[in-house]
């Protein structure tokens, strides 16, 4: 066999990244105004997804919405000020583009590690290393 045919034969058996990477779904912010506080309703559900601790997405969005914010005893997450949902789902993207997808492969699956004091992000798919947006 040509290395041409064995190369397309490959090819053909090779998912599409499209493919893989729709199993990744960021859930939209459900949020919710209680005075002046926003409520963001489904944040345990986002962590989830992400498979991150919610201390470090939510020191995250606060420093992204410039704002104090502390997690309920529902897992709600509580910021102060009043915040539009599409300014939440800003934030959110760009920590899931910083911390969660890999910039080589562009799944989600990665883990954070420290590494002499830094902060990596290594993907368990393609075995990319990554420094994280700080």
């Amino acid at each position: 066999m040509e290395y041409d045919e064995r190369l397309d034969r490959a090819l053909e058996s090779t998912p599409e990244m499209e493919e893989a990477t729709r199993r990744f779904s960021i859930p939209a912010p459900d949020v919710q105004q209680e005075g002046n506080v926003t409520v963001y309703e489904n944040f345990q559900r986002t962590l989830d997804v992400f498979d991150r601790e919610a201390t470090h997405l939510m020191k995250y969005l606060q420093n992204e919405l410039g704002t104090s914010a502390t997690i309920d005893d529902r897992g709600r997450l509580r910021l102060t000020g009043e915040f539009r949902r599409g300014r939440i789902e800003d934030a959110i993207e760009s920590y899931a583009d910083d911390y969660v997808l890999c910039p080589e492969c562009g799944l989600p699956d990665t883990i954070l590690e420290t590494e002499n004091g830094a902060e990596i992000r290594r993907c368990t798919a393609c075995g990319a290393r990554s420094s994280t947006e700080t």
